[in-house]
C-alpha cells in the first residue's frame, strides 16, 4: 500500500472530508489534495507530516472510529507505506549517486544484486525513473555495499560517508544496517560536513580576515635565512619544522617563481599541535604577500570530513586569487605516502609508510641541481592533475559568462539553492523600480538590467528542453525584519547591498510562481529557512557545482570533482509545504 491509499483509508474510517483534514491539520486544501492523489508524499519528520498525523488522531477522538487512534499507530502505518521512504526521491537519488562515486561501486555487480537492467539503474540515477519497490531496492543496495566493502581504505571512505568509526563497520550485518539506515532516513554526515563548510564560506569576510592577521601591514623580510644547502628531518616535530623552513626559504629568496605543492601525508597529528597551524598559516600569508602564485594539488582520497576540514583552511587563500587547486584523478595507493613542495629556490620532499607517518623522513634542499630535478618532477605531476575547481573573481567576469553561455547548450537538469528569488523571474519594471529606490547610478542600473535580460534569455534557452529547479527562501515578515533579503548580483560581481522591502520580496515570489505556471520545465521548492545570506549554489547535475559568494569578496567556485560535487548536490535546506 502506498501513502495516498493509506490516507484515503483513514479518511474513510473517520468519515472525514478533505476540508475536515485541512482544517484539523492547518495544511492548505491544495496540499491535502496532492497527498490524496499521490502527487506528493510528505517528508519524514517534517512539520507537515506531524500535522497530518496529529490531525488524524484528533479526528479519531471526535469521529465515529471504533476507538481513538494513537499517534504511534498512525505514524508507524505511514512509515510502512511502499513509497514513504522515497518521499524525498531526490535526496535518495543523490545519496545513491554519492555512494557509487565515493566507493567506486561496480555498476554491473550492483545491477545483478538489485535485478535492474543497466539502463534502468541509469534512469534512477539521473532522476527520470523511480524504483518500483523502494524499500527492497534500498535493502539490495545496502546488502551489496556491505558484502563488497572489505578493504581498509573502502571502510574508511564508507565510515566518512556514514559519519561513524571504521570499527563500527567491521561486521557485515553492521555495515548493512548502517548503509540501509543512511539511505532511507538517516541524516547524511556528508551533508553536515558540507553545511559546516558552506556556513563558514557564507560568513567569511576577506577584508576582516586580512585585518585580523595584519596581512595588509605585513612586511616581507629580507634578512637572509641561514639554512644549510640541504637538511634531513625525522619525527613529527622535525617534519613540522621542515615545512616552516621551506616557507622561510621561499619567502626570503629573490625568486618570484610559482610554488607547486602536493601531499598525501595525514594531517591529524600535526593539526593537534597548538602552534604549528598558526605558524604555517602565517608563513603562507607571507608567501602570498610576496605575490607568488600557488599550484596546490590536493589529496582528495581522504574521508570527506578530513577533506572538508582541509579545504576550510584554504578558503582565505582561495579568495586571494593566487591559488589554483588541483587533484589527481586516479586513486593513489594506500601503502606509500608522498610529500613534494617546490619553489624557485627550495624543494621539500618526504616519504613515509601509511600508518607510520612519524617514522618517515623529510628532506629540504636549496641545491640548484636538486631543486631543478624536483621542479621538473613537480611540473610533471601538475600535468597529470585535474583542476579541483575553477575560481572566478571580478577580472575573470568574461570567462565566467562565456562558460555559462556554453553550458546552457549542454543537456542536464539544473538546480539552484538561492538566498533570494532568481533575477530572471522578476519583472523588468519591478527590478528598475527597486534599483531606482536605492539610488543606484544610471550606469550601474543599466548594467544590472542588461545582466537580468541575459539571465532571462539563458533560462528560456535551457527550459526549452531541460529542467530548472530553484530552491528559494519562504520566510515570515518577522524573520524578514530581522534579516532582510538582498537582490543577488554576484553574477556581475556587484557587492553593494540592495535589500527588498517585504512587499517587493512577496511580489517577486508571486512573479516566480507565475513564471513556473507558464514554464512546464520550471519548478520551485520553498525552503523553510534562510540558509545562507551571502551564497548561491548552482548545480548542473552530473557536470559541475558552483558556489557563488555575493560579497567580501564576490567570487565563484565552479567544482568538477565528483566526490565534492556530489556532496554539494546532496546538501539541501529543509523543505516547507506550499500554501
Amino acid at each position: 500500500m502506498n501513502f495516498s491509499e493509506k490516507l484515503k483509508d483513514y479518511m474513510e474510517m473517520l468519515q472525514c472530508t478533505a476540508k475536515d483534514l485541512s482544517d484539523a491539520s492547518q495544511l492548505s486544501p491544495a496540499t491535502v489534495s496532492r497527498y490524496r492523489s499521490g502527487e506528493r508524499v510528505p517528508e519524514p519528520n517534517s512539520d507537515a507530516f506531524d500535522r497530518l498525523c496529529n490531525a488524524i488522531v484528533l479526528l479519531s477522538k471526535k469521529g465515529s472510529a471504533a476507538a481513538p487512534l494513537s499517534r504511534e499507530v498512525v505514524v508507524e502505518s505511514f512509515l510502512c507505506c511502499s513509497d514513504f521512504i522515497a518521499s524525498d526521491q531526490e535526496l535518495f537519488r543523490q545519496k545513491l549517486n554519492m555512494l557509487i562515486s565515493v566507493l567506486k561501486i561496480n555498476l554491473s555487480g550492483l545491477c545483478r544484486c538489485t535485478n535492474y537492467e543497466a539502463s534502468a539503474l541509469f534512469r534512477i540515477r539521473n532522476g527520470s525513473r523511480k524504483p518500483s519497490e523502494p524499500a527492497k531496492f534500498a535493502a539490495d543496495i545496502a546488502r551489496y555495499v556491505a558484502e563488497t566493502t572489505d578493504k581498509c581504505t573502502e571502510k574508511e571512505s564508507l565510515a566518512g560517508l556514514l559519519g561513524c568509526s571504521v570499527n563500527e563497520l567491521s561486521d557485515l550485518s553492521a555495515r548493512f544496517e548502517r548503509v540501509l539506515h543512511w539511505l532511507i532516513d538517516g541524516r547524511s554526515c556528508q551533508s553536515d560536513n558540507m553545511a559546516s563548510f558552506l556556513g563558514k564560506l557564507d560568513d567569511f569576510n576577506l577584508d576582516e580576515y586580512i585585518r585580523a592577521i595584519h596581512f595588509d601591514t605585513l612586511k616581507v623580510p629580507s634578512v637572509p635565512f641561514q639554512l644549510p644547502t640541504s637538511k634531513t628531518y625525522r619525527g613529527l616535530d622535525e617534519m613540522m619544522a621542515s615545512e616552516l623552513d621551506f616557507l622561510k626559504a621561499t619567502v626570503l629568496s629573490k625568486s618570484q617563481a610559482s610554488v607547486i605543492m602536493y601531499s598525501d601525508m595525514p594531517m591529524e597529528e600535526m593539526a593537534k599541535d597548538p602552534d604549528f597551524p598558526k605558524r604555517w598559516m602565517y608563513g603562507m600569508a607571507m608567501l602570498l604577500k610576496k605575490g607568488l602564485h600557488l599550484h596546490m594539488i590536493h589529496n582528495i582520497d581522504r574521508p570527506l570530513p578530513e577533506m572538508m576540514l582541509g579545504l576550510e583552511s584554504w578558503i582565505p587563500m582561495y579568495m586571494t586569487g593566487q591559488v589554483s587547486p588541483y587533484y589527481l584523478k586516479n586513486t593513489q595507493n594506500d601503502v606509500f605516502l608522498h610529500f613534494l613542495k617546490v619553489s624557485g629556490t627550495a624543494a621539500l620532499t618526504g616519504e613515509a609508510i601509511a600508518g607510520c607517518h612519524s617514522k618517515g623522513m623529510y628532506h629540504l634542499t636549496k641545491s640548484k641541481e636538486e631543486v631543478s630535478y624536483y621542479r621538473s618532477r613537480a611540473e610533471a605531476l601538475l600535468q597529470k592533475a585535474q583542476p579541483l575547481m575553477h575560481i572566478y573573481r571580478q577580472n575573470d567576469s568574461e570567462a565566467l559568462h562565456a562558460f555559462l553561455r556554453a553550458d546552457a547548450e549542454v543537456p542536464g537538469k539544473r538546480r539552484n539553492l538561492r538566498s533570494a528569488p532568481p533575477l530572471y523571474t522578476m519583472q523588468p519594471q519591478a527590478l528598475e523600480s527597486l534599483l531606482r529606490r536605492h539610488a543606484v547610478s544610471e550606469a550601474e542600473l543599466q548594467d544590472i538590467l542588461r545582466y537580468a535580460e541575459a539571465q532571462r534569455q539563458m533560462a528560456e534557452r535551457i527550459l526549452q528542453s531541460e529542467m530548472i529547479e530553484d530552491e528559494i527562501p519562504l520566510i515570515s515578515e518577522e524573520e524578514f525584519a530581522r534579516h532582510p533579503i538582498m537582490l543577488t548580483l554576484s553574477g556581475i560581481f556587484y557587492e553593494e547591498d540592495i535589500p527588498y522591502t517585504y512587499a517587493e520580496y512577496r511580489a517577486h515570489l508571486c512573479s516566480t510562481e507565475q513564471y513556473a505556471a507558464i514554464h512546464p520545465n520550471y519548478r520551485i521548492r520553498k525552503t523553510a529557512a534562510h540558509a545562507f545570506r551571502n551564497l548561491q549554489i548552482s548545480l548542473h547535475e552530473g557536470e559541475w557545482a558552483m558556489v557563488s559568494k555575493s560579497k567580501s569578496p564576490a567570487i565563484h567556485f565552479v567544482i568538477h570533482h565528483p566526490k565534492l560535487r556530489e556532496a554539494i548536490e546532496c546538501f539541501q535546506p529543509p523543505v516547507v509545504e506550499e500554501g
